[in-house]
Order: C-alpha cells, then structure tokens, then sequence
C-alpha cells in the first residue's frame, strides 16, 4: 500500500511539474500558472476531448473532397521547379519563396530566414498515427536549401515544426539560430539543438541589419496528450534597418481572426508584405476560432494595411474538409467582396518565388501609430 501510495504521490508530482509555467508573469494577461491563453481570454481553443478530434479523423471529418482533376492534377498545375541557382545568390530586394503549406524562405538585407519548414511527407507524430498526409510533394529537399542564417518557428503543431526537416537541415552543416516563443527552447535542448533564443510577445531583437518581432496570434499550442498551451504561439514581424524606410514583413502564423491584427498596426506600422493563411478553415465548428478563412485573411490584410500579400497554410497537407482548390477560389471572391484586386493576394505555386519592390517612400500612414 505504501509503495502504491508514493508511486502515486510521484505521479502526481511529475504532472504538476510539468504543468507549471516558468516563464509566468502575472503582470502579462495571456500568462497563466500553467501555460498561455489568446489576449482575448474567453476564446479557448484546444479544449475539446481528445475523443473528439480522433472521431471526426474517424468519420472523415477531416479529410478534404478531392479537387478537380485530382491530386496529380492539382500538383501539376500547382507546383513549379525551383530556381536554387537563384535561391543561392543575395537578392538585391525582397525575394519570397513559398515551399508549401505554411514554410517559406524569406531572403531580405543579405539575410536567408526559414519559417515553419515542413519538408516532410507526413505532418504528425508517425506517418501511420494521427498523422496529415502530404499530396503535393515539397518542391526541395533540406539538403538543397542555401545556408540559412534564421529559422523562425511559430509554434509546436506538426505541421510547422518537424523534427525530419529540421534535422536534416542540421545534418549537412547547416547553423542557423532557432526563434521560438516562450516554452519551445526544451524540445530544442532535448535534441541538442543549440543557439535557440525565446521570445515573448512583443519581445523584438535585431539580428544585423534587420529587427524581428514576435506577435500575437488567437490560436493554441499541444505536441502530446499533457502539454497543451504549455508553450506560446505566434507570428513574427520583420523590419529592416538602416537608412531609408523600413520595409515591413508579418507573418501571422496560425490564427482565427481576432483584433490582436489592428494591434500590431497600431504598435509596428503598415506591413508592406504579410504572409497569411487561407486554408484548414472546414468544418467551420471545429476549425473557426483557431484557423481564419480567406475572407478572414482579406480581413487580416486590411488591418494590417498590407501592400502585398501572400497565400499560405493550404494546398499540401490532408488537415480539413475543404478540397486543395477550394481556397483560391474563395481567397478570389473575398478579395472581390472587399473591392480589392485579385493581385493583392499572391497565390503561388509550390516552390514559386517572386521578388517584391520596397517601398520608395515612407508615408505618415506606414508609421507606427503611437496612441
């Protein structure tokens, strides 16, 4: 009895443990003794029973309608070679790379930064358990990147920080420095990955000729069964320094719409490229508060007064209902609602690049709002 007891009284330590929150600042309305929460704390994302989510996987409530001409099709029309001649050389402006789903190469002021680089057939905990298959292959490999000086990671999901990719990128030599939100640096520390730098929201730090924002985002954080909103999420803002004007970059991150969007405009200024997500958005029940549809992008690019934008968290992985095709059609038609231009919101292909045109002026409306 008394061995069942302290095995017990140790298990129940061990939980306690590991729901603790170290980094709690009770002067921060999104800390809490154990984990994190949205700026608006009424909206609880992550809660539903594990049960839940594993009878949707069941039932297919999760599996997207195929689009049309199929998976080969749509990988055909939607893919194209890349350039990596092109990837290795200095951009003399801008260049953005879009790798599938959230992962991108943004090459700015002589800097390479990966975000979210999931380069792996499979987003989950193993290819055959509760796992999203990718079908449009990833345009390159790790192996083929050029030397990356920052990877930036949003959050925990499988679908942005996977062990494979990042592990091979290491493998050949690779030795970026790791941004992560507040919670990530001990799964980083439990694979020898060093050079990790956590940050908060709103935390910033300058890396050469660039300064670099975490931001808040309205969506969660859970790798296992025990830890979830352990760790923070987020999105990353980008700035150039120096002479001249600032050019801008916002990547949300995984978010619902939320008004934490107009905050960063009033905070950082006008973003002259953001990165936002316009897929996972079906069934609408499960997947609103914590994945914004396109017409909640569109939404998000005019709180944010963005310049340009950019497509991403579709077309690769099986993650919601709706079919691989179905986002560009209803980014086209929010875009139309909103009176905006179709080209106000690129939609590449996998492994497509495009170089963007800085600003050639700054404006009283591209600096920050100081109320």
């Amino acid at each position: 009895m008394k061995k069942h007891t302290s095995l017990l009284l140790t298990a129940v330590l061990l939980l306690s443990a590991c729901s603790s929150n170290p980094y709690y600042d009770p002067a921060k309305p999104h800390h809490r003794p154990d984990g994190f929460v949205n700026n608006d704390s009424r909206v609880v994302i992550g809660d539903r029973p594990w049960y839940e989510s594993l009878w949707r996987r069941m039932r297919g409530g999760f599996v997207p309608a195929e689009p049309a001409g199929g998976y080969e099709q749509f990988a055909r029309d939607w893919s194209v070679a890349v350039d990596l001649e092109r990837l290795r050389q200095t951009a003399g402006q801008p260049r953005i790379t879009w790798l599938g789903h959230s992962s991108l190469l943004l090459q700015v002021a002589g800097r390479n930064i990966l975000i979210d680089p999931q380069l792996s057939d499979f987003a989950g905990l193993s290819r055959h358990m509760l796992s999203a298959t990718r079908r449009v292959p990833a345009p390159l490999t790790p192996e083929q990147l050029p030397p990356i000086d920052l990877v930036l990671i949003s959050h925990n999901h499988y679908d942005h920080l996977d062990e494979d990719t990042l592990f091979r990128l290491l493998a050949v030599g690779q030795q970026p420095r790791f941004l992560v939100p507040l919670g990530l640096k001990p799964w980083f520390a439990a694979r020898a990955i060093a050079d990790v730098k956590e940050m908060d929201w709103w935390d910033s730090i300058d890396d050469g000729p660039l300064r670099i924002h975490l931001t808040p985002a309205q969506h969660w954080s859970k790798r296992s069964l025990f830890d979830r909103n352990t760790s923070l999420w987020g999105g990353f803002f980008i700035e150039t320094k120096g002479d001249g004007p600032p050019w801008r970059f916002l990547y949300t991150g995984d978010t619902g719409y939320s008004s934490d969007f107009r905050e960063i405009r009033r905070r950082l200024g006008t973003v002259d490229l953001l990165a936002v997500p316009i897929g996972a958005y079906l069934p609408r029940d499960f997947m609103a508060l914590a994945h914004v549809d396109p017409d909640g992008a569109v939404q998000i690019l005019l709180d944010v007064e963005a310049r340009q934008a950019i497509g991403v968290h579709w077309g690769a992985f099986e993650l919601s209902q709706e079919a691989f095709d179905q986002p560009p059609a209803d980014a086209r038609a929010a875009l139309e609602r909103h009176g905006l231009d179709p080209q106000h919101l690129w939609l590449l292909r996998h492994g497509e690049s495009r170089e963007i045109v800085p600003n050639p002026a700054a404006s009283p409306a591209q600096t920050p709002d100081a109320r």
